[in-house]
């Protein structure tokens, strides 16, 4: 099933989406959309520049501090649920055009359908939200690896920098990648977004003149918590390819 288009999904506590909307729409160089859903609970982060499609929305969750997950765009959504099934999947909600399943270890994610994206955002202030991070328990790693390389026609899958990663990336101009992450700890799986930056020193300084605050540093990464309490990560890496320098 080719996947033609990829959306980072940020999912924040509905109290304070409004920050949410604000802050990111700020680091990614867009405005959010007229909000929609039957609660008003989703938002797209639409470009500033003239001719690129949008990979950012914005969703309002009313349990928990949120995380991330992923919207994958075909032309084809039932055929897109019937293979992840067969790969293990688990159908939690079918909506109309539409559907919300979970990975093997439960991962959600979203099948929507492709409206034409093909221009990715640019660039912004040298960093781009480019990877949704999946963090999967020790117990279900081989497993995560397995059903996300075989889901994802066209891809390529391979061992990360470092033993607990795995990077799945796109075809050229499909805009999200996703990075796996083995967990130390056995515990239920989670995701947040990665941004790819030339310097993550200047980043962190500007994203944390918007209002984020700063979690953990690592050697190539480092840990920042949104305003609207969403953890993330600034990476260094190149934003225009989404690789190591």
């Amino acid at each position: 099933m080719s996947i033609r288009w990829t959306y980072a999904f940020l999912d924040r506590p509905a109290g304070r989406f409004g920050r949410a909307l604000e802050f990111w729409s700020a680091v990614t160089d867009t405005r959010p959309s007229e909000r929609r859903g039957g609660h008003d609970e989703f938002a797209t982060l639409v470009p500033a520049a003239a001719g690129v499609d949008a990979c950012g929305k914005v969703q309002a969750v009313t349990e928990g501090r949120g995380g991330a997950h992923l919207d994958l765009a075909v032309d084809d959504v039932t055929g897109l649920v019937a293979a992840a099934v067969r790969l293990g999947a688990t159908p939690v909600a079918e909506h109309a055009g539409w559907a919300v399943l979970r990975s093997p270890a439960g991962q959600s994610f979203c099948a929507v359908p492709w409206h034409g994206e093909s221009v990715r955002p640019p660039v912004v202030r040298g960093t781009r939200l480019d990877q949704v991070c999946l963090d999967v328990p020790p117990s279900a790693f081989a497993g995560e690896v397995a059903f996300w390389s075989g889901l994802l026609e066209g891809w390529g899958s391979r061992p990360g920098s470092r033993s607990e990663f795995h990077v799945l990336e796109p075809p050229s101009g499909v805009p999200v990648r996703i990075l796996l992450q083995r967990l130390d700890e056995e515990r239920p799986p989670t995701a947040h977004v990665d941004l790819a930056c030339a310097d993550i020193g200047a980043a962190r300084a500007w994203h944390e003149r918007l209002g984020a605050t700063h979690v953990a540093d690592h050697p190539h990464w480092t840990v920042l918590r949104d305003p609207a309490g969403g953890v993330y990560c600034l990476t260094g890496r190149d934003p225009d390819t989404g690789g190591l320098p």
